[in-house]
């Protein structure tokens, strides 16, 4: 099997080019050299000694240099950063890609602003993440959005069916992009080959945040975004692909946006001080992807069924499935997002992910009202995954009330009422006030619960009755929500009109 894998990986792409790694190794070879710095940072390559040294070491602080001509600039790249990014346009079969240092936000951001104009109506899923409403902000354009598949046994949303796009396409002709979050949080994937076409038949563009997405292009028997046809593709390289938290990478795969417009676009985002750390390890991710990705994702599947089948054997619990989702949801799944159902225990998912924590020292991504979920990488272990396991095992023999229970709040919001555009509702004069106070008015803040990062209401949306309830329930289960309001319990409104 291994030499089958390799054998289709000499297919998709030269394996000898995608073994450098130019800007990791002109990064090393600076750090190497002797040099008196009279630039910033002002540690000067770790000179100015302070705990840092002591927990990153000596050289990793002689890496953290700022631009200079051996280095290339990634404003404008022109050797070493531009040659790290033609490698990993090859790598996921794109025609360009761009290197992010401010995570997969950035990506949304800049595929929005390259695609939209003010007052330009763009499609998006009412459960996408916060940063593609900051987008949209920013843009100025006009979000139609759709609703997703809700799985009420879950307690989750899935990706918007091809049903729902093909309608709101016929409703909205003239929109200037569909955004598709794919894979969705919780790992499911609608048929994107098929929603492109749809769109690009009305030179609708489509943009996908893949932020967990950027494993697909080396599973074989997962669709990637860009074979799907997407026009471009954010991903969070660091998510599931092994490069430092905060580096993603974005990827043009057609005409109908510019190279330049995106440039554009990222330069008025990025920060004039890139961190080389961050830019070298997409270098070094990249590579490992390319090289190893394929036979590694294969080997990982064959534990991940394993650990699914332990967990049902010997517990209450209930893991999603490609059979599930595909017959209920006419989607697929992702299998290295490991999503528990744990509620037939009489336990919530946020209990199970508090016990994982306080009494296991497991670490679970994200919990929902019925569910926990794990995210498994090639750096996971069949060791690693019978330790969750047998905590699970355990939670449920100690803590579990052999009970199932329901929530009247777990469910998915539906999406609210829109009175203003979020651009409308962000520059609107505002004031903040108890949240029980809010039912009836304009929100212009954003309610959510992170990770994922989606929020219960936006700016410009009616807050409802439902908006307090979802609130105050993960609130009491979970204990945070994030908002622009730095009091609990109270919420940021548009300022009514005497």
């Amino acid at each position: 099997m291994a030499q089958v894998l390799q054998e289709i990986l000499n297919e998709k792409y030269d394996i000898c080019s995608q073994e450098r790694m130019p800007l990791f190794e002109a990064l090393v070879n600076y750090a190497k050299k002797n040099t008196t710095p009279f630039d910033v940072p002002g540690h000067k390559m770790g000179a100015l000694k302070s705990p840092l040294n002591d927990v990153f070491s000596d050289f990793t602080m002689k890496m953290d240099v700022n631009s200079m001509k051996e280095l290339d600039l990634l404003s404008h790249p022109s050797s070493v950063i531009q040659e790290a990014q033609q490698l990993a346009a090859e790598a996921f079969r794109a025609k360009a890609a761009y290197f992010l240092v401010n995570g997969t936000s950035i990506g949304i951001l800049a595929m929005i602003l390259s695609a939209c104009k003010p007052g330009d109506h763009i499609l998006v899923p009412r459960n996408c993440h916060k940063s593609v409403m900051n987008g949209i902000i920013l843009s100025g354009a006009c979000p139609v959005f759709l609703e997703p598949e809700v799985d009420q046994h879950f307690g989750i949303s899935h990706g918007v069916s091809v049903r729902t796009i093909e309608k709101a396409l016929t409703l909205h002709p003239n929109a200037k992009a569909l955004l598709v979050t794919y894979p969705t949080y919780f790992g499911t994937m609608n048929d994107l080959e098929k929603i492109c076409t749809l769109a690009h038949k009305q030179n609708i563009a489509v943009i996908v945040d893949s932020a967990h997405g950027t494993h697909l292009s080396f599973v074989d028997s997962l669709p990637d975004p860009i074979q799907a046809g997407a026009d471009l593709v954010t991903m969070s390289m660091h998510k599931t692909g092994g490069s430092l938290t905060q580096s993603s990478i974005l990827l043009l795969n057609s005409d109908r946006i510019s190279r330049e417009q995106i440039q554009k676009s990222l330069n008025m985002l990025q920060s004039t001080s890139a961190s080389y750390l961050l830019m070298s390890s997409l270098d070094v991710a990249r590579h490992e992807l390319a090289l190893y990705g394929a036979i590694r994702y294969h080997s990982l599947k064959e534990i991940i069924e394993q650990t699914i089948i332990e967990i049902e054997e010997h517990t209450s619990f209930e893991v999603l499935k490609n059979s599930y989702v595909k017959h209920r949801f006419s989607q697929l799944h992702d299998f290295t997002k490991l999503v528990i159902r744990v509620n037939e225990s009489g336990l919530s998912g946020f209990e199970v992910y508090t016990l994982l924590k306080e009494k296991y020292n497991i670490q679970m991504e994200l919990a929902e009202g019925y569910v926990v979920m794990a995210v498994i990488t090639p750096a996971d272990t069949k060791e690693s995954l019978e330790k969750l396991v047998t905590a699970l095992i355990d939670i449920e023999r100690k803590y579990g009330k052999g009970k199932s229970i329901r929530y009247p709040h777990v469910t998915p919001f539906s999406a609210n009422t829109l009175l203003l555009t979020p651009r409308e509702a962000y520059y609107a004069e505002h004031e903040e006030i108890p949240i029980h106070e809010a039912i009836g008015r304009i929100s212009a803040d954003s309610l959510m619960i992170y990770p994922p990062g989606i929020p219960l209401v936006i700016p410009g949306e009616y807050v409802s009755k439902e908006v307090i309830e979802q609130y105050h329930y993960y609130i009491q289960n979970f204990g945070n929500i994030l908002s622009d309001s730095p009091r609990k319990n109270h919420i940021t409104v548009v300022k009514e009109k005497k």
